[in-house]
């Protein structure tokens, strides 16, 4: 499949047996080459091969069985390459079963998955700790993050800019559990070494976060140059506008992979009911001693988790934002299931229609 210097440069990206298997159990013809989705320009693609760095594109087969566009190639996926001749695209004819998937749904009133990264181990969902500070946004991060299958680990940045670190940080503790916590200063190169340990040869990282809390800068440092675009925040309310305006996959030098992602002014979720038991385990436990098995926790009789919050053992913000998640969860289950019967629909009638030219050779039989 390639010589020594070119699997050398697939392992680099992440390549292994695991992924090696699945290439091979696709019954590809020996016309095509594994590769590495690294940039998603929408309709086309940087890909990373064995033999170097190509443009490509979708073949029409793929685009035709893709019922949706989460079944389209994104950032960090592994995919079946028919390198074109010089001068042309390459054809993408499929992508392999992907381990992990950070997804969420599609801003705006669509309903579809969008898969923001594809295939990475771990999640640094960075933080800032001014005035853009938010516990509840940070949850939705979690969720999305442990809901993907990639393991979660949790980056505060502008310490100098917050009144009372210890306080803020300790809120975040209390709604993360035992995840790993960091404090970094990129610029200084304050706990960076934490984030490096993390980044072993071969290993894929996201770096996930809202507009200006730092994500560029962090993997600037990582990179050890400046190939990803900084800028300052507004002072006056810690906004910061998007630096990076597309996904991208990047090969450190120390052999670790991160995917850098625009900061998201919507983080709408997709599927993530388990991830949401899992994140807020301390209210699920409390309500299996409440006196109805469907308790709402809103009034009903006989709620242990009520109880909880009047005698201080759960906070009275953590219990909204459980409801507020778990109404949200219900309204995009009835969307999807809308959704589902019109694309059953659609196919239906699709398959009941009869080809023009075979219409007319009825018509003059």
């Amino acid at each position: 499949m390639a010589n020594a210097p070119g699997a050398a440069r697939l392992e680099s990206l992440g390549w292994d047996d695991r992924w090696r298997a699945a290439f091979e159990a696709v019954g590809a013809p020996a016309d095509v080459v594994p590769g590495r989705v690294a940039i998603d320009f929408n309709h086309l693609y940087r890909l990373q091969l064995a033999s170097g760095e190509v443009e490509g594109a979708v073949s029409g087969r793929l685009k035709h069985r893709a019922h949706s566009r989460a079944e389209m190639p994104a950032v960090g996926d592994w995919v079946v390459v028919r390198p074109g001749e010089p001068g042309q695209l390459a054809s993408i004819r499929s992508v392999l079963p992907r381990r992990t998937r950070f997804s969420r749904k599609v801003a705006g009133e669509v309903t579809d998955e969008q898969i923001v990264a594809a295939n990475v181990d771990l999640v640094f969902l960075v933080m800032a700790l001014d005035a853009d500070f938010s516990v509840r946004r940070l949850e939705r991060y979690l969720l999305l993050s442990r809901d993907s299958g990639a393991a979660p680990v949790v980056l505060l940045t502008k310490a100098d800019l917050c009144d009372d670190v210890p306080a803020r940080v300790a809120e975040v503790r209390a709604a993360t559990g035992g995840l790993p916590v960091h404090l970094v200063n990129p610029r200084l190169g304050e706990g960076m070494a934490a984030v490096e340990a993390c980044l072993a040869p071969g290993r894929t990282a996201a770096f996930l976060g809202s507009s200006g809390v730092g994500k560029s800068t962090l993997i600037n440092q990582l990179a050890g140059d400046e190939r990803q675009r900084t800028n300052e925040v507004r002072a006056s309310d810690s906004k910061g506008r998007h630096t990076t305006t597309r996904r991208e996959l990047i090969l450190l030098p120390s052999g670790g992979l991160v995917v850098d992602t625009p900061g998201m002014r919507e983080l709408q979720l997709w599927d993530v009911g388990e991830a949401v038991r899992e994140a807020f385990d301390d209210i699920e436990a409390l309500a299996s001693g409440c006196h109805f098995t469907d308790c709402r926790h809103a009034g009903e009789p006989r709620c242990a988790v009520a109880v909880a919050v009047a005698d201080g053992r759960l906070t009275t913000a953590r219990l909204e934002s459980y409801q507020a998640l778990q109404a949200e969860l219900a309204h995009l289950g009835r969307q999807q299931d809308e959704k589902l019967l019109l694309d059953d629909k659609r196919r239906s009638k699709m398959a009941g229609k009869v080809p023009k030219s075979r219409q007319r050779e009825k018509d003059r039989a």
